[in-house]
């Protein structure tokens, strides 16, 4: 929720009511119109909580600007004056109450409640669900997904594209590039069938549809992994003077992807973790681009539940071309499963392929030997590509004959396998408590800054919901009441030399304004700042 008037004594007021309601809301606040607008350019806003006359850009014009970035959004007005065409205007706008601010705290809780329930009601996506299956049409995805999957594999990218499009109905646009995303569909239960996954990943893909289509023109597919593939550009194409509409996209995909996730989880009952490539991409360069995205997505930190990470695709490390690609269907799922990171489906796979071959043998000796070197190139392959060999014996992999039987052979792959998911598990949680450690070390070293979630968010390129459930995660705190901490730290340190007045303290310690450094500190230890300081001189 964003929190916007010009008259700082009305925002701090409202901000410091909700913060400390325990309505799950990240809170923002900005003083103007302006930078109400800069807050929705960096992640999406659900809700607002607006002053409707403001110096400069006012209400109306605000919502004008929401409704074109953050369509779902509900904004809720509040005003002094009792002016029938302010108040006729906005009652207009679906989504949109108006309130008088002599009206109390009370009415204001009760209306962004009421927001909050109506967000909650919108993303029950029966109908939405509907209309996706009334809109699924196979065979043409089914075209549009084998060429995309065949531009991906390296497939001429630089041929008659625009043709190619109009035949398979792609309403992308070949002249321009494209932004990239991977969402990779899990469930909590093993998929009984191919054909169940598939048409999970097919209705997380309708829902996103639905997302998407305000603002963008985008494609998804099923991709070789069985995760989902969008292509995506901006809904308009940038003219002159308009190059950053590409970076404004990104925010609003970061944004709704996040709607898309949760809308996943409580319709579908599945998760999706999405990395998002903050670059345009040239057609000739998607596989290139593909697998660098692929390859950020596995190093993710954490277990990645209902992330939603953005990529920067200028400095990434070059995604080895000597990939390999595997050699038989079995290969091809087993690969699938160990790099979506699909432990238990893997091992199923694996018994499934293993045990009948071992109670029965009718394929005989030479199929053992195919199933075992099978098995150990998936292996291999991975840990050549992740790097991850420091504790597996790489020559010993590849002698079948080194165990004393056929089940002990195998037994030995099981086991290999497991351990690879396991270094994959920690090597995540090691990944995110460097993360926090980061996040960490950047707040000690900008105590003054903003440290919003939004911009810490930016500083490691997580989205902030991430971020503020991955700190708590690791550090059994609030990351607003760890600031706070840090900020109230620092100030005691400040306050206790003589040579600093206490708006000083209160500036290098992030808070501009004088009165509310005094109205922050004495909340945080029960005394003023001038106080404590008399304190510590005697």
């Amino acid at each position: 929720m964003l929190i916007v008037d010009d008259e700082e004594i009305i925002t701090e007021g409202l901000y410091d009511v909700f913060r400390k309601m325990d309505l799950d809301l990240d809170l923002c606040k900005a003083y103007s119109g302006q930078e109400a607008l800069e807050w929705m350019y960096r992640t999406r806003v659900d809700i607002v909580l607006s002053d409707i006359r403001m110096p400069g850009m006012g209400g109306l014009e605000l919502m004008e600007n929401i409704r074109k970035n953050w369509p779902h959004c509900k904004l809720i007005f509040l005003t002094g004056y009792n002016d029938f065409d302010y108040v006729y205007t906005a009652i207009q706008t679906k989504g949109v109450r108006y309130l008088l601010k002599s009206e109390g705290y009370d009415k204001i809780i009760r209306a962004v409640t009421e927001a909050i329930t109506d967000l909650e009601n919108s993303l029950k996506m029966d109908n939405l669900l509907q209309r996706s299956r009334e809109n699924l049409h196979t065979l043409e995805t089914l075209a549009q997904g084998n060429y995309f999957r065949y531009l991906l594999q390296g497939g001429n990218a630089t041929g008659d594209l625009e043709g190619d499009f109009r035949k398979l109905s792609i309403t992308l646009d070949p002249a321009f590039p494209v932004l990239i995303a991977i969402g990779d569909v899990k469930n909590g239960s093993l998929y009984s069938s191919f054909a169940e996954r598939q048409e999970m990943t097919l209705a997380v893909k309708f829902l996103a549809q639905d997302f998407l289509e305000a603002r963008t023109k985008s494609l998804g597919i099923i991709d070789r992994y069985g995760n989902l593939f969008w292509l995506i550009q901006p809904l308009h194409h940038p003219g002159m003077g308009e190059g950053d509409e590409y970076t404004r996209t990104v925010h609003f995909l970061e944004g709704q992807f996040e709607m898309i996730q949760r809308v996943c989880k409580e319709s579908l009952d599945v998760s999706v973790v999405v990395t998002v490539g903050s670059d345009a991409c040239e057609w000739g360069q998607l596989p290139s681009w593909y697998d660098k995205i692929r390859s950020q997505q596995h190093l993710r930190a954490g277990d990645g539940t209902e992330m939603v990470e953005t990529v920067r695709l200028d400095i990434t490390e070059p995604v080895s071309a000597s990939r390999e690609r595997p050699l038989r269907d079995r290969s091809e799922a087993l690969t699938a499963h160990l790099e979506g990171g699909r432990k238990e489906e893997f091992l199923k796979l694996f018994d499934d392929l293993t045990q009948p071959a071992l109670d029965v043998r009718a394929k005989g000796i030479p199929y053992l030997i195919e199933l075992y070197y099978t098995v150990a190139l998936v292996l291999l392959s991975y840990l050549n590509r992740w790097k991850h060999d420091d504790n597996i014996d790489a020559n010993a992999l590849m002698k079948y004959d080194l165990q004393a039987s056929w089940h002990e052979s195998f037994r030995y792959l099981r086991k290999t396998a497991e351990s690879l998911f396991d270094f994959r598990q920690s090597s995540e949680r090691n990944r995110a408590a460097a993360a926090i450690d980061k996040v960490r070390a950047y707040i000690a070293e900008h105590i003054a800054e903003d440290l919003s979630l939004v911009h810490l968010g930016n500083v490691i390129h997580f989205n902030p919901s991430y971020l503020s459930r991955l700190f708590k995660q690791e550090c059994g705190v609030n990351l607003s009441d760890y600031i706070e901490e840090m900020r109230i730290e620092k100030a005691k340190e400040l306050l206790r030399r003589n040579d600093l007045k206490i708006a000083d303290v209160g500036s290098l310690t992030g808070y501009e304004a004088a009165h509310s450094f005094t109205r922050f500190f004495k909340k945080m230890t029960g005394v003023t700042p001038q106080e404590y300081r008399e304190m510590q001189r005697n």
